[in-house]
């Protein structure tokens, strides 16, 4: 797929999954060849891009011959590859929290508060089901998390460090406070380490306004 050893990064400006990529990437020190796949017009479903990823989905990463989709295998596989400034504490509890946070983020959150799949929702429901549905599983979501870090997090979700919970948390933060008008105050530790990564370079250069293809995203309607 990729003859150099730069890592390649398939990717959208304002897609979470992509953030928590880019995310990591920059913690890391790696560096990336960027390339935009834009959602909103379709560039998913392109012969193209479905070499890279037949189920049309970003992130995807190419290290060389190898090409990995689905952004927690991508940051597992860059800690393996890549051990530089490690994603995952080396205490065995917090490592098992990270894993759990990530997990929780990527399987029983953000994909079941997709634009599509409310849109979905509201043609086969009614009007405003979508949002209520997205809303009731961002909110089932956050009070999970919020009561598996109340131990742990002190400037970040499991300490002082960033790890890959994080990853996961800032992104998924971000997006559904600004989407869905989300209360933070509602959820006290979120909010706090979310004002925390604002202040962090790294998070920043990684957020979709920095991007390259930001500039050609309109939100969808």
């Amino acid at each position: 797929m990729n003859s150099s050893s730069k890592l390649v990064l398939y990717n959208f400006s304002h897609s979470s999954c992509s953030w928590r990529v880019r995310f990591a990437l920059k913690l890391k020190g790696l560096d990336y060849e960027y390339k935009a796949v834009n959602l909103v017009k379709g560039e998913q479903f392109s012969r193209e891009f479905e070499q890279v990823n037949p189920l049309h989905y970003v992130p995807v990463l190419v290290d060389g011959d190898v090409v990995v989709s689905d952004s927690l295998a991508i940051l597992l596989y860059l800690e393996e590859k890549y051990p530089q400034r490690a994603l995952l504490p080396d205490d065995h509890q917090r490592k098992a929290l990270n894993l759990q946070v990530a997990s929780i983020v990527c399987s029983s959150i953000q994909p079941l508060h997709m634009v599509t799949l409310a849109k979905h929702i509201e043609e086969k429901v009614g009007p405003e089901e979508g949002i209520l549905w997205a809303l009731s599983i961002i909110e089932k979501g956050f009070y999970a998390l919020e009561k598996l870090l109340k131990d742990f997090a002190t400037r970040f979700a499991t300490g002082e460090e960033l790890y890959m919970a994080d990853m996961f948390l800032a992104p998924e933060i971000d997006t559904v406070a600004k989407r869905y008008n989300i209360d933070m105050s509602a959820y006290p530790i979120l909010n706090r380490v979310y004002e925390a990564y604002k202040t962090v370079p790294e998070f920043l250069a990684a957020s979709p306004e920095a991007q390259p293809d930001a500039a050609f995203f309109t939100p969808p309607a």
